[in-house]
């Protein structure tokens, strides 16, 4: 029996695919398909990927080609797989002509022509196309143009801000350009905000009025009443809210979770996470306060491990200005009923920037930058018996936020590391900070 083996995707499975399959069937008497994992995919820089792994396999199976499907889930697995079946041919399509060559050693190998006009991937931008504003001053605003790239369906076509003179040059490229916030929410299907916290809710809530999807950067707003009521004009008008923590969209944050939810490392007593950064300039009117810059970061594992249940906590903070607004470090420290956290942030302070969870059989370590988090290790009391983790990360996991948006507003749900409690939540603690409950300052 003459035995082929080929793999893909079968995203959004079309007749390109089933003609490949055909003729990879024809090839020989029985037919292996290997489709990709989800987190194989994204490792591979496939981000766009709309249907689960269960949907692609189900899609695949429903064609009666396959005699068996087998799921591609590492690097090097198609020379496992070659040797565990005794397969006689691989094939894929032309495509990848030449790129497979070095499987010749264990098979034959046959590039099949693709059929011409079509897709996944065409289909995928046929079906998307969110015309997407930017709202704020932040160089950030790079980014999200750089890795929208990398999103089928994404197009980036305005920018609104008031500091149009030192607007950089990659952003001056946009088709609308303007400081009236009004013309850009008329051109645009969403936006993503990074402009200053406390401008924040008027330009959420305008948006959401204006029948416009939204994606803002965290602390969302800087009162928890405020906060719900964005929630409800959002549900209200069928639109998604999402907060933007492109930390909470990394594949080994994710796998973090699982793993110590699973009871991996025992109970969880404590958690400890560290952001800093040194102040690149000293311009309060157009840089973030540092408790918004990285107070959500650093309380999101806490949060998600932990709950947002504690029984109480307390802010310490020391401040670069007379007037006590703008803090350079602070110091929160919470107390729940089985468990502590604690988390330091500064901008202007520079330190470890780790993040550590304590458990009963053994801890977490992620190393600096852990907001950045391709990489863990369970550490143990015999160091022979840890183990580490790694995990692709690609644009620090904002083009993984842009694709879980984008899904989110087709779906009309969001699927996402943080809940609405989590976001409460936050916005709860900057609100204290604002009003000076819980603190202690230090001079």
């Amino acid at each position: 029996m003459l035995k082929v083996i080929t793999y893909g995707t079968y995203d959004m499975l079309h007749y390109g695919h089933i003609n490949l399959l055909k003729r990879a069937k024809n090839l020989g008497d029985y037919l292996i398909v290997g489709i990709t994992a989800d987190d194989f995919d994204k490792a591979r820089g496939k981000i766009n990927v709309k249907q689960s792994l269960i949907e692609r396999i189900e899609a695949v199976k429903s064609t009666g080609l396959a005699d068996k499907i087998i799921v591609e889930e590492y690097e090097g697995q198609k020379i496992d797989d070659i040797c565990k079946y005794d397969i006689d041919i691989f094939t894929i399509g032309s495509d990848w002509s030449g790129k497979f060559d070095y499987l010749k050693e264990y098979c034959k190998v046959v590039y099949l022509e693709r059929t011409q006009g079509v897709s996944s991937s065409k289909l995928r931008t046929q079906e998307r196309n969110i015309r997407f504003g930017l709202v704020g001053e932040s160089q950030f605003l790079n980014k999200v143009v750089a890795e929208s790239k990398y999103v089928n369906g994404i197009n980036i076509i305005g920018i609104y801000t008031k500091n149009i003179h030192v607007m950089p040059d990659s952003l001056k490229k946009l088709d609308i350009i303007t400081d009236n916030f009004d013309i850009l929410i008329h051109e645009v299907d969403a936006v993503y905000i990074r402009s200053l916290p406390e401008l924040h809710y008027l330009q959420i809530k305008k948006a959401l009025e204006s029948g416009k999807h939204v994606l803002c950067e965290s602390p969302i707003v800087l009162k928890q009443e405020e906060c719900k009521k964005l929630f409800d004009i959002a549900q209200s008008n069928n639109l998604i809210l999402m907060e933007a923590i492109k930390t909470a969209y990394s594949t080994a944050f994710s796998r973090l979770l699982l793993l110590i939810k699973s009871g991996k490392i025992g109970h969880v007593v404590s958690v400890d996470a560290t952001c800093t950064s040194l102040r690149k300039c000293k311009n309060f009117s157009t840089e973030w306060n540092g408790i918004f810059e990285w107070g959500p970061t650093a309380l999101l594992p806490v949060f998600q491990i932990l709950g947002t249940k504690y029984k109480n906590y307390n802010i310490v903070s020391h401040f670069y200005d007379i007037d006590r607004k703008y803090d350079s470090f602070t110091k929160i420290d919470f107390i729940f009923d089985n468990a502590v956290a604690n988390i330091k942030i500064g901008d202007g302070v520079k330190s470890e920037g780790e993040l550590i969870i304590s458990g009963t059989d053994c801890y977490v370590y992620v190393p600096a930058p852990w907001w950045k988090m391709d990489y863990f290790e369970l550490r143990y009391e015999n160091p022979l018996e840890n183990k580490r983790y790694f995990y692709q990360l690609d644009g620090e996991g904002i083009r993984y936020e842009l694709v879980a948006f984008i899904r989110a507003i087709e779906s009309g749900k969001i699927v996402t590391s943080i809940n609405k409690e989590i976001t409460y939540e936050i916005t709860s603690i900057m609100e204290d900070f604002i009003n000076r409950r819980n603190m202690t300052i230090i001079l």
